[in-house]
């Protein structure tokens, strides 16, 4: 009986912060948009002027375009797939699995988790339309907004910490590393960074951590809200193509097109996954995308099919496409506009951390400094190859181990992104949610992982002795 009102008060509580998030949290374009004038401001405030300040505002809103459609076709590809009649099946035999909605809420952020560790994407769009299929059993009471959370927690709790780890990644190929960077660090291969039993033994405790607090604050089954009280339909449509009707349209209703792209793309990936380690070649997006937009095409069989499937998935991502080329002109801002004396917005915030830090002290600094940046700056390898040159400098001049700094930046980097809605988004494509929905049940997430990251960083780091840099 203790045990059943303490996991009330926890989903109690998660309830309250999803309601006040739905209330008072804004769209997530509002929350960039205010995001970049709050930025713009501080680059004014340390001597930036006008000019330069509305300058990189316009110069880095396409300074993600990019990374951007990459984001879109996650969307797009994940959704293409899940579309197709045999991923649907596979989806629906995973989803009969919990027996209740609360251990269905666990079952999907124990997916997304070990998912992000593979890729952060794939974490994503898995994690999304499993919550989909689930939502689909009216036996289950699951709350949907909560089950959209845990589906986030890949991201938002480990999935730096596995080995789509752009900053471990980064420090392990001396070829990607600016000259800035190398000339400080060396080479720092994955076994002085991810595959640290000191890694280890952290991703074991905020995976277990994650699922305890995912299932604790999962609403029971009176005041669970499911997909139709949030005003979703949870099918993934897999409508049936109408026959043909004029002789031109033969090529769209044969597979002969699909069969010949899919064994170009077979020879392309068959070269790409033998010049690489499988690893690196799956964590690239292009890849990734590239991959599942094929296996679309496949699994439709026919192209009327296939394009009638991707016609249906371009509209979740809208917020994709109009909000992160503010996050772009936020990083410009940041890191080009000089102030007074000379310097950016972003080396005043990094100066401030590293002027204070000791041996002692470096584990702790650096992750509050790497989370806060990292709530402006949502960009792993981007943010990494800005900060880099001054947080390894002080982890050598401190004789700091210098793996273990690169995982610093790992395990805070992900902390904002439990309530920044910068790679929310494809999510909320999928799901169909607002920022707002998810918000109130990662916001709890945030409050635990938060003070036990920094811990674990701190005493996990107090077990390393300093390795001098590797050439390359």
């Amino acid at each position: 009986m203790a045990a059943s009102l303490q996991e009330s008060r926890y989903a109690l509580f998660a309830l309250r912060c999803s309601n006040w998030a739905e209330r008072w949290f804004p769209d997530s374009y509002i929350f960039a948009a205010v995001a970049v004038l709050v930025v713009a401001i501080s680059a004014l405030a340390i001597g930036g002027t006008p000019t330069a300040t509305a300058t990189a505002f316009g110069d880095g809103y396409w300074s993600l375009i990019i990374f951007t459609l990459q984001m879109a076709f996650v969307v797009i590809g994940g959704y293409v797939v899940a579309s197709s009649p045999p991923a649907a099946r596979l989806i629906d035999k995973l989803a009969r699995l919990p027996r209740n909605g609360r251990s269905a809420v666990a079952w999907v952020a124990v997916i997304s988790m070990v998912a992000s560790l593979l890729n952060w994407g794939l974490s994503l769009v898995f994690g999304g339309l499993l919550v989909r299929a689930l939502a689909r059993r009216t036996d289950l009471k699951m709350d949907y907004r909560a089950a959209g959370a845990a589906a986030y927690l890949g991201l938002g709790a480990v999935w730096a910490l596995g080995l789509s780890s752009s900053a471990a990644q980064l420090q392990a190929n001396p070829a990607s590393l600016p000259p800035s960077i190398l000339s400080i660090t060396g080479v720092i291969p994955f076994t002085q960074t991810i595959f640290l039993w000191q890694s280890a033994a952290m991703l074991l405790v905020l995976m277990v951590v994650s699922l305890v607090v995912a299932y604790a604050t999962a609403p029971g089954p009176q005041s669970a809200r499911d997909a139709k009280a949030c005003g979703i339909d949870p099918g993934v449509s897999v409508a049936s193509i109408t026959p043909r009707t004029r002789p031109g349209e033969w090529l769209e209703y044969s597979p002969l097109l699909t069969l010949l792209l899919v064994l170009l793309a077979a020879g392309w990936l068959y070269h790409e996954f033998s010049s690489k380690p499988a690893i690196t070649a799956i964590s690239g997006l292009n890849t990734y995308n590239f991959l599942f937009i094929m296996l679309g095409a496949l699994l439709h069989w026919r192209p009327r099919s296939f394009l009638d499937a991707v016609a249906r998935a371009v509209p979740t991502t809208t917020g994709v496409l109009i909000q992160f080329p503010l996050y772009g002109s936020i990083a410009a801002i940041m890191t080009t506009v000089k102030g007074g004396d000379g310097q950016t917005l972003a080396h005043h915030i990094s100066s401030f951390f590293v002027q204070i830090a000791s041996h002692d002290t470096y584990a702790l600094l650096m992750g509050i400094y790497s989370a806060v940046l990292g709530f402006f700056i949502p960009s792993g390898g981007g943010k990494w190859i800005i900060e880099a040159p001054y947080v390894m400098q002080v982890a050598k001049d401190l004789q700091y181990h210098l793996g273990w700094a690169v995982q610093i930046y790992n395990a805070a980097e992900a902390l904002p992104n439990l309530i920044n809605p910068f790679y929310m988004l494809p999510l909320l494509g999928v799901l169909g949610l607002k920022a707002r929905d998810l918000i109130g049940f990662s916001f709890v997430q945030l409050l635990v992982h938060a003070p036990l990251v920094l811990f674990l960083l701190w005493a996990l780091g107090s077990t390393l002795a300093y390795v001098p840099p590797v050439s390359p």
